[in-house]
């Protein structure tokens, strides 16, 4: 389905649309605050922004720098082309050591290679101990944002699933309650793991070692209780130095949900005594998305979620809605790099108001980048029949200025057209939106009659 069908869907409730567009809000204004209490923040984020383009400038530099340092601290490092070497890999560290429960902290590059199901079909028990993860998973669906998963889901919902997949009493919706009964059963799962698997939110070209963030320390209990950790990194993480950290920290807490800073900053360099480490970096198209210079960008991104909290299109649909495993507006750039001919309609899913540009923290130009998307897919035929002519006849319109004057004379016929002239099943537009009503005077008729009564050029007012 597309995401219009996906979003008229989730719109159809209005009050979980609302509920959920408010959530998201309150998170944004969560954000500006944090942001306004330090002056530095504008530098900051200029910082961040010149850190990552260097990176991304040699990449392949940093990359054999990284290696070849975390494999002088202990560390077993896998190169996989895309996601299914990556699962394989995986599978096969796991086969190995004949490691049968996994623990698995929040990782969105494990959502886009498809680990779970992949691990569970050759008989690896996988939970997700993120909590907002593991709801999600015991519902049998995906992620609707990377920080918040479960944020499209109500106290009671998550009370019921608890209650019919944890035993929990029936009718309870206390936070607290649910909570702990989630901590009882993870800590359950923790204890019985053979390995754990975590992301990686940055890896340090300096020191070969790298930094996983949680909230909730489930990354930190799932490393250090098995023997086995394998962690999963795509191949844009990287930072220079480990003074560069202090930078991006500083960033990723405040932007995501307005915190100062994240309850853990785990740094890992190297096994433990008697432990494995191992880390496996994806491709899976960044490299050609590396090479397309209009969206070399987008792999500055640190997942931070702040371009979804503020999108009125993100709000208003649900992260669902996108069918990607990142959605809102870093997802519409990078769901079509992979698969361009089934997330063709993500980066229509914009207003380009440029609102996502102004709160990233690393200073991506993302509503540039969705223009630029619209253009290449115009270009290969990805735009409906109805979109191509649409635009064909605007932009002859655009291109007349006479007719286009006569065009919005015409106009002043909507103010007294009946209603259904203009809102029927051949306007799906219309079906949620409300045309404004026509001004009775064009500005350029009013123009026209006032130019001569301009001030003069010598300064009368």
């Amino acid at each position: 389905m597309s995401h219009a069908q996906n979003a008229e869907r989730f719109v159809a409730d209005g009050e979980r649309a609302n509920w959920h567009d408010q959530s998201l809000w309150f998170i944004r204004q969560n954000r500006d605050r944090a942001a306004s209490q330090l002056p530095e923040w504008e530098a900051l984020r200029e910082q961040a922004a010149a850190i990552k383009a260097h990176v991304l400038g040699d990449l392949d530099g940093c990359l054999e720098r990284f290696e070849a340092r975390a494999l002088a601290n202990g560390i077993v490092v896998h190169w996989a082309e895309d996601a299914l070497a990556h699962n394989r890999i995986v599978h096969q560290i796991l086969a190995e050591r004949g490691a049968v429960k996994v623990v698995k902290s929040k990782s969105m590059l494990t959502e886009e290679c498809q680990l779970n199901p992949y691990l569970e079909q050759r008989g690896i028990e996988v939970i997700d101990t993120d909590l907002g993860e593991r709801i999600v998973q015991m519902r049998d669906e995906p992620p609707s944002h990377i920080v918040m998963p479960a944020i499209h889901l109500k106290k009671a919902e998550i009370g019921e699933l608890f209650h019919e997949r944890l035993g929990t009493e029936a009718g309870s919706e206390d936070p607290d309650y649910l909570t702990q009964a989630a901590r009882a059963h993870l800590r359950e799962k923790f204890l019985a793991a053979d390995a754990g698997i975590t992301g990686v939110n940055f890896a340090v070209v300096e020191t070969g070692g790298f930094v996983v963030v949680t909230n909730e320390g489930n990354a930190d209990l799932g490393t250090s209780l098995p023997p086995l950790h394998i962690a999963c990194m795509g191949l844009e993480k990287l930072v220079p130095r480990l003074t560069d950290l202090g930078v991006f920290v500083r960033l990723l807490a405040r932007s995501a949900t307005g915190q100062a800073i994240s309850a853990y900053t785990s740094h890992f360099h190297g096994p433990r005594p008697g432990a494995e480490l191992h880390l496996v970096i994806v491709d899976n198209g960044r490299s050609a998305l590396l090479g397309r210079a209009e969206f070399r960008r987008s792999l500055a991104c640190i997942r931070c979620g702040a371009c979804m909290n503020t999108c009125p299109v993100y709000r208003r649909s649900g992260g669902h809605s996108y069918d990607a495993v990142v959605p809102g507006p870093i997802g519409s750039i990078l769901a079509p790099s992979q698969q361009p001919d089934r997330y063709s309609d993500l980066p229509f899913a914009s207003t380009l108001c440029g609102s996502c540009t102004d709160v990233c923290p690393v200073k991506i130009d993302l509503h540039s980048q969705l223009l630029a998307w619209r253009k290449h897919l115009a270009a290969r035929g990805g735009l409906s029949w109805s979109k191509r002519q649409g635009m064909r006849w605007a932009g002859r319109l655009l291109a007349r200025p006479a007719s286009y004057r006569r065009a919005m004379r015409l106009l002043g016929v909507l103010r007294v057209a009946p209603r259904w002239l203009l809102y029927h099943g051949l306007n799906p537009w219309g079906r949620q939106r409300e045309l404004p009503v026509p001004a009775r005077q064009s500005f350029g008729d009013w123009y026209r009659e006032n130019r001569d009564n301009r001030p003069s050029q010598r300064g009368e007012r």
